[in-house]
């Protein structure tokens, strides 16, 4: 459990350092069934940020942990891009995306940590 701690301290690392706002960690340990035990999710206010953000997070995984994901999907359009780190799953949005899809309340039971943008 304390490497997905570390994991998740260093994706919202990456996501910090592009200004990714709105960052949300949803803990799934607690569910019977789910995929992973994290989702991180956050949102850019563009394509451009979005995959900025979806490389911040790649470099600084590389860069302090030696991880990489293990697939990543939506850069080509950049408006969702999900990065599965196994334990746990990256998700970068554009606002209207993420409103629409509304991920981080898929589960009920799960636990929210809403992450403070950085000024």
């Amino acid at each position: 459990m304390e490497q997905t701690a570390i994991l998740v301290e260093n994706i919202i690392k990456g996501i910090h350092e592009k200004k990714g706002s709105q960052v949300v960690v949803v803990d799934l340990s607690g569910i019977d069934g789910t995929i992973c035990s994290s989702f991180v999710v956050c949102q850019g206010n563009s394509p451009t940020q979005v995959e900025a953000i979806a490389e911040s997070v790649g470099d600084v995984l590389r860069e302090q942990l030696k991880e990489k994901p293990t697939h990543v999907v939506g850069l080509e359009n950049a408006q969702w891009v999900a990065m599965d780190y196994g334990e746990v799953l990256v998700h970068i949005f554009l606002p209207d995306v993420r409103a629409y899809y509304d991920l981080e309340h898929l589960w009920e039971d799960a636990q929210l940590t809403h992450i403070p943008d950085l000024d």
